[in-house]
């Protein structure tokens, strides 16, 4: 059983630390079997770890002792690292008694590469606190190979002389690894050497810009290494984690899935983001866990998934197929089946509509968009320059052909996706135009090109010939949907100018470029993609440098009658039961959304950042468009060729 657990507590915007409650004090259900904890959001969850770690060196300096902490990588503790370096510096935490031990090291990898472990953790948290760097511990990946035993067996003799790990911290991985600790792993293995698995490798390959270029091998401490820390906190946040903290928290102990020993720890925590843990049962069906409270969006959430399960739409549904799972109270409390689901017809009915802007001279009391003002100011948020027409192509065109002055602002330049030989190719061609003059410009750039290392940041004149190339691409595609140049709108945030894959974090000038751009339109509707998966990826951060404008902003006049709507990008929908506005596409405009993902030609036939889906993005859209309109014709709702799908944020 677990003993002892820590709760996040927080209070407003100030966190206090991660306190421990005696055994039954904290929510369990039959289906979990790791204690768990969720934060507000990822911020709030990092920052609460971040004092848990801050408040336990403290007491190690009250006893004269060292501290001794299990770190790990990845972008699960980067805002943990941050965090750490304000408490050093604004309020004086002193790293002097830490000593640290990292998880894991690629292998081979030099020092100095960008990717290597230890260049990030000094990038990240060692470079700007005060430890001591003897105290600092990370397997050596450059060390020789016929002496790579040896120093894996003298880094575990090294913690266990120390008396072993006070602090674990821990994230997860799509296979459910810790450390680099993959599936088959022993549950008794110690440091050593390891062949990483091919998902942990693709998952690494945009960071190392491209599949070849990540090695094979890697240095990672054991799982019973890891089991033998007093205490561990692991982390999660985002979407892309939440099917596999599902597996670990709530799955048998296996070594198909790493994660899962810890629940042979007596003094683990995971601390979650609402996200990671958004396929937890007590969080995605928790009629079926306890009492729930019947709210609208709980009624919602029940009903979506009951016509799923039984293979019903929703008025066939009845109430021996609500009893049956689970809903009894909900029949108590709500009448019959017939009026639940009149209820649930209806909502969704009203999601519908091809008037995205609102409709003018109709009714809109169940209509997802005011009819008035009749021509609105729009302005759709594009955190990269193809994202608009990918995710709401075919809204877009609606916008656009309903007469509203519709603005795109392409939040980053997305010059990191354009890959080398797209640039060469531009190149070449602007040199063959030229002819054989000689340009000092187009000699540099052929340079850096034919010269370039992934290792390290793009130079300059790179970044600025991917980013023009992104630009004109974005500019055919929007003249295609017929919005003219002056209504396009290239934001460049700072945050992203950084010329590799890791991304600086948000700064005022980027809150205050989109602030400025925001009161120029001073919009009526407001389109951003809301995509809540990594707290670090480049959606995610485009999307809160939003919300934190929307939040200075809120006390303007104008800001009253502007509504913010939340579209998904190429990975993801909406689930049925969170649509609030469901805008249907005729085959011919499925055609035309296709044509305006064409020309982003540099983003087409072997994309670089894909992600974990091999398809196109083109493909991806249209599928998942069509997905979705074959859910609401499963449910009983008409029967459309695709559908594009929001969510309104009120702000």
């Amino acid at each position: 059983m677990i003993s002892q657990q820590f709760l996040v507590m927080i209070d407003q915007s100030k966190v206090k630390l991660l306190e421990y409650k005696a055994p039954g004090s904290f929510e369990e259900t039959r289906y979990e079997k790791l204690h768990n904890v969720i934060a507000a959001n990822s911020s709030e969850g990092s920052k609460a770890v971040a004092h848990t770690i801050a408040n336990l060196i403290l007491e190690k300096q009250k006893k004269k002792e060292a501290c001794v902490l299990g770190l790990a990588t990845g972008s699960s503790p980067i805002s943990v690292y941050r965090e750490l370096v304000r408490l050093h510096r604004e309020e004086g935490l002193s790293f002097e008694n830490v000593i640290t031990f990292n998880l894991d090291e690629y292998y081979p990898i030099a020092k100095e590469d960008v990717q290597s472990y230890y260049y990030f953790m000094h990038e990240n948290l060692f470079n700007w606190v005060d430890i001591k760097p003897e105290n600092i511990n990370i397997p050596n990946g450059e060390v020789e190979l016929d002496e790579l035993r040896e120093a894996c067996i003298a880094y575990e003799k090294k913690i266990k002389k120390l008396g072993g790990i006070d602090l674990q911290i821990l994230g997860i991985g799509r296979t459910g690894h810790i450390g680099f600790n993959e599936p088959g792993s022993h549950l008794n293995s110690q440091t050593r050497s390891i062949t990483l698995d091919h998902l942990t490798r693709f998952d690494a390959s945009s960071a190392f810009q491209g599949l070849e270029n990540v090695p094979r091998k890697a240095v990672t401490m054991g799982i019973q290494t890891i089991l033998n820390a007093k205490k561990i906190l692991l982390m999660a946040w985002g979407t892309y984690k939440a099917e596999i903290i599902q597996k670990a928290i709530e799955g048998q102990v296996s070594d198909k899935i790493p994660t899962t020993y810890l629940q042979y720890h007596k003094k683990t925590t995971l601390v979650l983001d609402p996200e990671a843990a958004s396929e937890l049962t007590r969080i995605k069906t928790p009629w079926l866990v306890s009492s729930c409270e019947w709210n609208k969006a709980n009624r919602s959430k029940a009903i979506s998934w009951l016509c799923e399960k039984t293979q019903k739409s929703i008025l066939k549904l009845t109430d021996e197929d609500y009893n049956q799972n689970g809903m009894s109270d909900l029949l108590a409390q709500h009448g019959s089946s017939y009026d639940l689901n009149i209820e649930m017809f209806n909502r969704l009915q009203n999601t519908i509509t091809g008037w995205p802007g609102g409709k003018p001279n109709a009714d809109d009391a169940y209509r997802p968009e005011r009819k008035y003002p009749e021509k609105k100011r729009v302005i759709i948020f594009s955190p990269h320059p193809d994202d608009d027409v990918i995710s709401m192509g075919g809204t877009f065109d609606r916008l656009v052909s309903q007469g509203h002055e519709v603005h795109i602002a392409y939040q980053t330049s997305g010059n990191i996706a354009v890959s080398d030989s797209d640039a060469l190719k531009y190149l070449e061609v602007t040199t063959d135009l030229i002819g054989e003059k000689k340009d000092k410009n187009l000699d540099s750039l052929r340079s850096a090109l034919e010269n370039s290392n992934p290792q390290k940041p793009a130079p300059r004149n790179v970044c600025n010939l991917k980013g023009s190339i992104r630009k004109r691409e974005s500019l055919g595609a929007t003249r295609y949907m017929g919005i003219p140049d002056s209504q396009v709108h290239f934001l460049n945030l700072p945050f992203y100018e950084t010329g590799m894959i890791a991304k600086n974090s948000i700064s005022e000038e980027d809150i205050n470029l989109t602030k400025v751009f925001i009161e120029s339109i001073k919009p009526h509707q407001i389109y951003a993609a809301g995509d809540l998966a990594d707290p670090h990826g480049t959606h995610r951060v485009c999307l809160d440098v939003i919300f934190e404008a929307l939040k200075q902003l809120k006390s303007k006049a104008y800001m009253k009658d502007c509504w913010v709507w939340l579209y998904r990008g190429a990975w993801h929908e909406w689930e049925v039961h969170e649509i609030e506005m469901a805008v249907p596409m005729s085959p011919d405009q499925v055609l035309r959304k296709r044509k305006a993902i064409f020309y982003h030609q540099s983003q087409k036939d072997g994309v670089m950042f894909q992600g974990n889906d091999h398809r196109e993005f083109w493909v991806r859209a249209e599928e998942r468009n069509s997905d979705t309109a074959q859910k609401y014709k499963a449910m009983g709702l008409a029967d459309y060729a695709a559908m594009e799908a929001f969510k309104r944020y009120f702000f």
